[in-house]
C-alpha cells in the first residue's frame, strides 16, 4: 500500500500526483501531512512542494483541458472533503490519458464528484462575498471576519482588492485561524492574536474599533430594528435566504439574541 503525504498546499498535493505519475506508482492514499495516522504495513512517501512540478503539471492540464477546467480542480481541493486528494488525482489521471474533453463525461466518478464540490465551493464564496461586514479599526484597517464551510477566503480576494482598492483591509477566516492583508499594494497572508479579535464572534475588541465604526454599528442597528416588522417575522424563510452561521458577523444582528429575533 503507497501512501503519498504532502505538505498541505495546493502546490505540494499537485507536486505529489506529478510524482505517482511520473514514476507510475499508484497511490492507495493521498494524506495532507497534519492529518497522517502511521501506518505500519504502508509504504511512504514525504513530499514537500516543488514549484518546477506543480507548474509543469499545471501547464500540462491546462493544454489537454481549460483555464476554467483546472479551476474546477482548485476548487475541488478547497473544499477540504473527505478523499478529496484521490478524487483530484483520479480526475488528472483521466484528463491526461484522454484525447477528448472530460468535463461532460458525467459517466465517470471523478467527474460527478469534481463538479459537485466546485459548485458547494462556488455556492459558499458567493455567501462570503454576500455577507461581508467590514469592521473599521483604529489603524484605519477595515477588518472582516468568516467562518465558511470550506477554504474559500483565496476565492475572494480578487474581487476585494477590486472592489476596496483604496482601502486597508484584512479578511480572516476564523476556522483555520488565517487570513489576507491588502496594504493598498499587495496582499500577504496572514495570522491575528486573541487579543485584538474574538475568534468566536468574529468581532473586533471594541478598544479597537473606530470611534465612528462604533457610531456606525449603532445606527445600522437601530435601522435595522425599526425596519424589522415583528408580525411578518418568518425565521424559516429568512434562514434560507441568510444562514444563521453568518449572523454572528452580522452588526445588525445581537448574536446573544438571536434565536428570537431575526
Amino acid at each position: 500500500m503507497n501512501i503519498l503525504i504532502y505538505d498541505n498546499t495546493f502546490e505540494g498535493l499537485l507536486t505529489a500526483v506529478h510524482d505517482a505519475l511520473d514514476l507510475n506508482l499508484i497511490p492507495s492514499k493521498i494524506l495532507r501531512r497534519n492529518s497522517f495516522q502511521d501506518d505500519l504495513f504502508a509504504t511512504k512517501y514525504e513530499i514537500d512542494a516543488d514549484l518546477d512540478k506543480f507548474e509543469s503539471l499545471w501547464d500540462e492540464l491546462k493544454k489537454k483541458t481549460n483555464e476554467k477546467n483546472c479551476q474546477r480542480i482548485f476548487k475541488a481541493f478547497l473544499s477540504e472533503s473527505i478523499d478529496v486528494e484521490m478524487i483530484i488525482y483520479d480526475y488528472i489521471k483521466l484528463i491526461l490519458e484522454s484525447d477528448y474533453n472530460i468535463e461532460t463525461n458525467f459517466s465517470d466518478d471523478s467527474v460527478v464528484k469534481i463538479n459537485n464540490l466546485q459548485k458547494k465551493v462556488g455556492r459558499e464564496t458567493q455567501r462570503v462575498l454576500m455577507f461581508v461586514r467590514f469592521q473599521k479599526t483604529v489603524d484605519d484597517i477595515y477588518y472582516a471576519s468568516f467562518d465558511p464551510k470550506y477554504n474559500v477566503i483565496p476565492l475572494t480576494l480578487n474581487h476585494f482588492r477590486n472592489r476596496f482598492a483604496d482601502q486597508k483591509w484584512v479578511i480572516f477566516d476564523t476556522r483555520r485561524k488565517y487570513g489576507y492583508y491588502y496594504d493598498l499594494e499587495s496582499v500577504q497572508q496572514i495570522t491575528i492574536g486573541n487579543k485584538k479579535v474574538s475568534m468566536e464572534s468574529g468581532k473586533v475588541n471594541s478598544e479597537s474599533l473606530h470611534v465612528s465604526e462604533k457610531l456606525f454599528q449603532k445606527l445600522w442597528k437601530g435601522y435595522y430594528d425599526a425596519i424589522n416588522i415583528s408580525e411578518r417575522k418568518n425565521i424559516k424563510v429568512h434562514m434560507q435566504f441568510l444562514p444563521k452561521r453568518f449572523w454572528k458577523f452580522l452588526p445588525e444582528k445581537d448574536f446573544k439574541n438571536s434565536l428570537t429575533k431575526a
